[in-house]
């Protein structure tokens, strides 16, 4: 039961906020225009991607939309038949599940992504909540299975020797 609302709260909870961000983005800000929070650094900028991840694919978002969906079903699925998966697992599918949702809610509404989020410094790619949310989960995920595939298996206990009487 745990693992389920560790799932579904981080979820929406990511998913809300997603939303609430690009909505916030979208009406406070003019497309292309840099808000410097540090300037030179970190940027708010409004742009829109109508591609996949940080831009790729441009112009094929409304045709991977299936992919999205995937993505989801298989994070919850996941979830859901494995509840004694570390809390770790739960909350990243729930990003994972949220990332691919959050953006294709925008790829279906408007067909493109809504992204504001800008690493001016290393000029990385635009990105938002729901992208975040997708690399931090898929970081987790890595980290986390890959640390249990390097553990050494436990020994079988000894059967302890029978006593005569």
């Amino acid at each position: 039961m745990k693992s389920r609302l560790l799932f579904f709260s981080t979820f929406l909870g990511f998913l809300v906020i997603d939303q609430v961000v690009k909505e916030i983005t979208r009406r406070a800000f003019v497309e292309g225009q840099a808000h410097p929070l540090w300037p030179g650094v970190f940027e708010l900028t409004l742009t829109y991607n109508k591609g996949i991840a940080f831009g790729q694919l441009q112009g094929f978002g409304v045709a991977l939309a299936p992919v999205a969906l995937l993505i989801g079903g298989f994070a919850l699925v996941h979830s859901w038949r494995h509840p004694k998966e570390s809390g770790w697992i739960h909350i990243a599918l729930g990003m994972l599940a949220s990332g691919a949702l959050g953006n294709l809610i925008d790829r279906l509404w408007m067909q493109k992504v809504t992204d504001m989020f800008w690493f001016r410094a290393i000029n990385f790619p635009v990105f938002n909540v729901a992208d975040a949310c997708i690399s931090v989960a898929a970081a987790i995920l890595i980290l986390t299975w890959g640390r249990e595939s390097l553990k050494q298996p436990e020994p079988a206990p000894a059967s302890s020797p029978e006593v005569e009487s």
